[in-house]
């Protein structure tokens, strides 16, 4: 079978696209998987199919690289957003459903080569968070351990992400890790992604875990991210112990399309 494909990425976090509105494409777990490996096949963080919805404007469907269906990917979500409104499926404003739910997303602005938008996402309300002593733990559409160190840029993520990711506490589906550190009113992140199983050079509901952290320990209702891949806004609003009009804005680009036998 020949599969059209494209490729996108949001701030480095990357991911195969397909349109699958027709309902024609079926793939396995190990197609998905072999797709998304960076040596034999496209190369990934994730997969994700565009599909119709009844009610919405469209649905997006994630895998992670594992070839696995997954929960929210906020990074992805910009990133389909981008690809809807490139497909003219939608405008500037746009409302889709996925794993967790629906969400909306605006387009805040466009390139004049129109390969590249800039993208405000809506996560889900966020609330019951776990506070401990060392981490924060909370789930912003993918469940998220956040902890605050002094130097991140010293820490094996791969080595130390593995490690708690595993751990007994997070069995059976694990977590995403996310090391933060706090530098005047920003901060850096790194994160250990499950389903991926190593270090992304960003991800959307991890910065947003980890700004929402940072909320709770110094008041502020909008967070600059500064990770690997790029740069990050974060805002919400804070009441009855739930965040809510969690909008998450970062950049989208258009790599390349392409055909692929499989």
């Amino acid at each position: 079978m020949k599969l059209h494909f494209y490729k996108f990425h949001g701030n480095g976090n990357d991911f195969i696209i397909i349109d699958n509105r027709d309902n024609t494409v079926v793939l396995s777990t190990s197609q998905i998987k072999n797709l998304c490996h960076r040596r034999f096949g496209i190369g990934a963080d994730g997969l994700m199919m565009l599909v119709n919805s009844d009610i919405l404007d469209f649905e997006m469907v994630y895998y992670n690289s594992d070839g696995n269906i997954s929960s929210m990917c906020g990074n992805g979500g910009r990133c389909i957003a981008a690809f809807a409104n490139m497909m003219g499926i939608v405008s500037k404003i746009m409302k889709f459903d996925a794993y967790d739910g629906a969400h909306k997303a605006v387009i805040e602005n466009e390139t004049q080569s129109g390969f590249e938008w800039d993208i405000s996402l809506q996560l889900a309300d966020i609330k019951d968070i776990e506070i401990n002593n060392e981490f924060y733990f909370l789930d912003t559409g993918s469940p998220h351990y956040v902890k605050f160190v002094d130097n991140v840029a010293d820490i094996d993520v791969n080595k130390e992400g593995k490690r708690i990711r595993d751990s007994y506490q997070f069995k059976p589906n694990g977590t995403n890790v996310n090391f933060v550190e706090l530098v005047n009113n920003r901060i850096i992140v790194r994160t250990f992604e499950r389903g991926v199983e190593q270090e992304t050079l960003s991800c959307g509901t991890g910065v947003t875990a980890a700004a929402i952290a940072v909320s709770l320990q110094t008041g502020q209702k909008s967070v600059s991210v500064k990770t690997a891949g790029g740069n990050f806004k974060i805002s919400f609003d804070f009441e009855d112990d739930k965040f809510s009009n969690v909008w998450l804005r970062g950049p989208a680009k258009l790599v390349f399309e392409g055909n692929i036998n499989i």
